[in-house]
């Protein structure tokens, strides 16, 4: 774990439960993709740089999630370096509170104020501005969260953040976080038809073709709208159909995977809702989900 990865000859990557990727454009000075789970994280990858004789100009975040920003401030406060982010990312980067109160729906209780789920805030600089590196193009990838973005690096490798997920991973967990389902399936129709040196997921084997594998997400995702379906074929309240896909999948619930689940569940009820699959009626004071 964190063991320094090359790629390219100017690109690498520290292999840690979400990857972070280096950017090296010349022999001293290096930029990294996200910055690990906590202040641990941070540590551990400075002390990679240090050895490398490497000075650290900023870190590009490709969304806000605590464990691709949480080394954020530790680094920042260690080196000096920039922080790059870009709209809603940006925000809940600055204002970490704002993940867990978004999952949770409201004020989150202790449970919820912990770094897996809201990091420590840093100051962040929009990728507008004219000190970004310019030879770095900035690819969207909405869908996982709201403004979530790769990278594609000069010598043709792209960071792919959470946009696709391992096999095992998605075998184990079933249900990946979702914000947009439509935004996700439209992000992963695009990674499908793409081409690069190298791919880097966050969380997921680097590859130079990830055909498959993105076609095993998509299919995921199918597959989680199809039980929901099913789920809803008579009027179910939302804690009936999120037991109901917890029980199917044999996941095990405790705060943090409430809301984690919770999140992604109602963004389907959202999208299928949106595409006639499903409808709503309030009965009792209760809203109930019913497959069209």
């Amino acid at each position: 774990m964190y063991e320094l990865v090359q790629i390219s000859e100017k690109c690498y990557y520290i292999n840690c439960p979400a990857k972070i990727g280096v950017y090296v454009p010349d022999k001293e000075n290096v930029y990294l993709i996200d910055s690990g789970n906590d202040k641990d994280a941070g540590r551990k990858v400075r002390q990679i740089l240090d050895k490398n004789g490497w000075h650290l100009a900023a870190i590009l975040n490709t969304h806000s999630n605590a464990d691709h920003i949480g080394g954020n401030k530790y680094l920042q406060g260690q080196t000096g370096c920039k922080v790059y982010s870009g709209g809603i990312e940006e925000a809940f980067t600055k204002y970490p509170v704002l993940e867990p109160s978004f999952l949770y729906g409201g004020y989150p209780c202790k449970d919820l104020r912990h770094k897996f789920l809201m990091a420590q805030e840093s100051h962040v600089t929009d990728f507008s501005d004219a000190s970004f590196p310019k030879e770095i193009e900035i690819i969207p990838l909405p869908g996982h969260f709201f403004d979530m973005v790769g990278f594609r690096m000069p010598d043709g490798v792209v960071f792919l953040a959470d946009c696709i997920s391992s096999r095992e991973t998605l075998d184990k967990y079933a249900v990946s976080f979702l914000y947009n389902v439509s935004a996700y399936l439209e992000t992963l129709d695009m990674v499908e038809k793409m081409e690069a040196a190298v791919f880097v997921p966050a969380h997921g084997d680097v590859s130079t073709d990830v055909k498959e594998l993105v076609r095993y997400n998509k299919n995921k995702v199918h597959e989680v709208a199809e039980r929901i379906l099913f789920i809803s074929m008579e009027p179910v309240c939302f804690e009936r159909i999120l037991q109901e896909v917890f029980r199917g999948y044999g996941l095990s619930m405790n705060f943090e995977q409430y809301v984690l689940v919770g999140s992604t569940v109602r963004s389907y009820l959202s999208w299928m809702k949106d595409n006639g699959k499903l409808s709503v009626i309030f009965q009792d004071n209760m809203l109930l989900w019913q497959k069209v």
